[in-house]
């Protein structure tokens, strides 16, 4: 007992927590590879004067920000990806949601770039790309570092929403865990204190890596 609440259920229990803690992790890292992947590209492109590209990617990402997180979550598994594993349709549904918020955060931090980098490197004979990709982003990735610690969090916590479909990560197993034990609040305690944790150490990662860029700075 602590503070009143029964923990003892993790004696018999916290395997499935580590279970589902493997499954989340997975989740987050490969939705976190392939939303910034994707993101980036998109952000990039809307920088450049493609119009009819950069419309069509604008309105892909107005309407995206504007559909909540679980009904593209059903829309993906039970209509777009049905032949993907539960795992896969998870990291589709995370990854088109978060892709959008880093294109535009992306965006953003390309245009706080002085403009003058840009015309110097097409001077030095670099092609578009090779000036974004060397010149601009790495500035612009300092610029946004912050917003995108945030995003990577709220990545991190909105893994606990395809649990609707029945996919076995944090928050399902906690849900398992309550169901077998009959208590309604002591493992939702315990699933909380995991998304700290994680989010926590996130938190502390990005500050070290911006007073390292800072320091080289």
């Amino acid at each position: 007992m602590i503070f009143g609440f029964n923990f003892t259920f993790l004696s018999k229990y916290g395997f499935y927590y580590l279970e589902g803690l493997k499954v989340t992790l997975q989740l987050a890292f490969w939705t976190l590879i392939l939303a910034t992947i994707v993101g980036v590209i998109m952000g990039m492109i809307r920088v450049q004067n493609f119009k009819i590209v950069s419309s069509v990617i604008d309105g892909w990402i107005n309407f995206i920000r504007g559909v909540p997180v679980m009904v593209q979550i059903f829309i993906v598994y039970y209509g777009i990806a049905t032949s993907l594993p539960q795992f896969w349709a998870a990291v589709v549904s995370l990854t088109v949601n978060s892709s959008v918020y880093i294109a535009e955060h992306t965006r953003a931090g390309m245009q706080a770039v002085n403009k003058g980098q840009m015309e110097a490197a097409r001077c030095i004979g670099m092609s578009a790309f090779q000036a974004n990709w060397y010149i601009i982003i790495p500035q612009a990735i300092k610029n946004i570092l912050p917003s995108l610690c945030n995003e990577f969090i709220l990545l991190i916590k909105n893994t606990s929403i395809v649990s609707v479909i029945a996919l076995h990560e944090l928050t399902y197993t906690s849900n398992s865990v309550r169901a077998n034990t009959f208590l309604a609040f002591e493992p939702l305690i315990v699933t909380a204190f995991i998304y700290f944790i994680i989010t926590y150490i996130i938190k502390k990662l990005i500050s070290v890596l911006e007073r390292r860029l800072h320091a080289h700075d």
